[in-house]
């Protein structure tokens, strides 16, 4: 029988929720519509999670604009409280607050009430608000196995890593993660003054500019080359990593950007890694709860003052029209940091540095 705890919706009823109707321009009438889902009970290894907070991701923006998404709940990020859990639960209870980012194969987190698997769900750190908590599951997956899982950093690793984007949402959590947990000198690029600002504050060791000669920017502080590379932007910056990158050096990248030239890299035998956070879920990998125990080890970090909230813009309350201006915002692409829509009473908006 599935545990259940007291929550604004109970198993049956109707839940408030948003899907795209039609995909497409976030200005489109259909492309992000208020509804409302029958609340079902878990079945599983599944939790009912009512959610309070939702970050908005490019992968969000690019499976609405992409089309093809009629009636789809969007979103992979969420902060919330477990309503109820199915018969095949351990982890959970009841009561607890969670972080998440979900699966992309199945209904996303712009819905009151979620149905997750339990093992790519960690405990929420109770040192954040749901919005501040909500900003980095996805983030940190990503980061984490790009640097533990990847390129199997640890805290003996000396060396130096560049960071491309590193203003971004996973760039952000990388940095702190690599300061702390290694021993790694950390180049990150920036083309504003606003996302310098913002990586130094992070922690980032040295700072580049991103605009005109990258690898001769990168050489001026890194004259002996870089041993890794971390990417999200790599496109026409592939011919600059493999120029500064050092032999046998390793990349790992976010970014799915057509006919990138891999054969560059066999001069130099250098490793190319792809990472994707949500392969563990898609996949129903053996070691799926790899995810539950990261996100554990990060919240305990934040908890501890290590790492903190990438949060930088909160709208509230959560609906349709919250979640369209914060996909416009999201889809410009010089948003620093992570944006949230938020349910939380009296939500404060905040602003990058």
């Amino acid at each position: 029988m599935n545990s259940s705890a007291p929550s604004h919706f109970s198993i049956g009823s109707k839940a408030p929720a948003v899907v795209t109707r039609t995909g497409g321009s976030i200005e489109t009438e259909g492309s992000l519509v208020d509804t409302e889902l029958t609340v079902d009970a878990p079945t599983g290894h599944d939790i009912l999670v009512e959610v309070v907070a939702v970050s908005v991701n490019p992968v969000d923006v690019k499976v609405r604009a992409g089309g093809e998404v009629a009636d789809r709940v969007l979103g992979w990020d969420a902060s919330g409280v477990v309503a109820a859990v199915g018969p095949d639960v351990t982890l959970f209870q009841p009561g607890d607050e969670v972080w998440y980012a979900g699966d992309i194969t199945r209904p996303g987190t712009y819905s009151r009430m979620h149905h997750v698997d339990e093992r790519i769900v960690g405990r929420k750190p109770s040192s954040l608000s749901h919005a501040e908590a909500a900003a980095m599951p996805l983030t940190t997956i990503t980061a984490y196995e790009a640097l533990f899982h990847k390129l199997k950093l640890s805290k003996d690793s000396t060396g130096t890593l560049l960071v491309l984007g590193a203003a971004g949402g996973v760039g952000s959590v990388l940095i702190q993660l690599a300061k702390k947990l290694t021993g790694v000198r950390v180049i990150a690029t920036a083309s504003r003054e606003e996302t310098s600002a913002w990586v130094t504050d992070l922690g980032a060791d040295v700072v580049v500019i991103h605009r005109g000669d990258l690898a001769a920017n990168v050489a001026a502080v890194a004259p002996e080359g870089v041993d890794w590379v971390f990417t999200s932007q790599t496109g026409k910056n592939l011919p600059a990593i493999v120029e500064l990158i050092k032999p046998f050096g390793e990349i790992v990248a976010i970014d799915d950007e057509a006919g990138l030239d891999l054969l560059s890299l066999k001069g130099k035998a250098l490793s190319w890694h792809w990472e994707l956070m949500f392969t563990r879920s898609a996949q129903h990998t053996a070691d799926m709860v790899l995810q539950h125990e990261l996100l554990d080890e990060v919240a305990d970090l934040v908890d501890a003052g290590e790492i903190r909230t990438t949060l930088t813009r909160t709208f509230s309350p959560l609906n349709a029209e919250q979640l369209r201006a914060a996909h416009a915002l999201v889809e410009t692409g010089s948003a620093i940091g992570k944006t949230v829509v938020t349910s939380e009473v009296a939500a404060e908006v905040a602003t990058a540095h």
